[in-house]
């Protein structure tokens, strides 16, 4: 069985690492570059870099943070924000980045996928999925979930699988900042219909969510957090022991 991974998550605004409660309410926490130093040393598996107003504000991610990043971290580094063509991969993997990750780029052209995962491997493309529930579905939402799309996340989730995509990354709005567990229900619907690595996000408030997940989730294959590592609620080495003690299998 592989290992599941863990992995904080950097969101930028104007070069400062913020954070929120579902997708609101933004708070300054720190230097992104002192925040990478210190994940590259604590046992993070991959650690992800959103350039979370590039999209709102029709403007690229800024280039030199990711830079000054993607020097301080040797696990793999997952990079978002303001992609919408093949240039934009281009540009964001020659500053430092392993893979990158589309969410209004893919929803405004559904094509970008499968012409990302042909010039440089499904293994480079994330498909970032932000939804929430409306009128008893998980609809997704553009923007940086500000924009509602009318699109089923789990039938994206299964799009994007068939385009090529790498790996999904499941950001539920819902529980995002809330701290009261991931989004089982929400998670579980998407593992179910895809059968590439699934990330989840959003709600991670202690370690023993973390064990729930991976309990309860069989299919999803991280979980990605930001405001318990950035605030050292939670260590990662503390979380990955834990995870060892309650039989789920991580790189320690």
């Amino acid at each position: 069985m592989l290992a599941k991974r863990i992995i904080p998550c950097l969101d930028v605004k104007d070069g400062r690492v913020v954070k929120g409660t579902k997708f609101e309410g933004l708070q300054d926490v720190a230097d992104p570059v002192e925040l990478a130093r210190f994940y590259n040393m604590s046992g993070a598996d991959e650690l992800v870099f959103y350039d979370i107003t590039a999209s709102y504000a029709g403007r690229k991610l800024f280039a030199d943070t990711l830079v000054a990043v993607a020097s301080e971290v040797f696990i793999p580094l997952t990079v978002g924000g303001g992609i919408n063509g093949i240039d934009d991969f281009d540009r964001v993997l020659k500053c430092g980045a392993d893979k990158v990750s589309v969410n209004s780029g893919a929803i405004a052209n559904p094509d970008l996928v499968g012409e990302a995962a042909k010039k440089y491997g499904n293994q480079c493309v994330v498909l970032s999925i932000d939804a929430k529930r409306v009128d008893g579905k998980f609809e997704v939402f553009a923007k940086g979930g500000r924009v509602p799309t009318g699109i089923d996340a789990v039938e994206w989730a299964y799009r994007g699988q068939e385009e090529g995509a790498g790996e999904i990354v499941l950001n539920s709005i819902d529980t995002d900042g809330v701290r009261d567990g991931f989004d089982i229900e929400m998670l579980s619907a998407v593992c179910d219909r895809v059968k590439i690595p699934v990330i989840a996000s959003g709600g991670a408030g202690c370690a023993e969510d973390f064990v729930r997940l991976f309990d309860e989730v069989r299919g999803v294959d991280a979980g990605l957090a930001a405001g318990i590592f950035h605030f050292k609620k939670v260590d990662i080495r503390d979380l990955k022991n834990l995870l060892a003690a309650n039989g789920v299998p991580v790189r320690l």
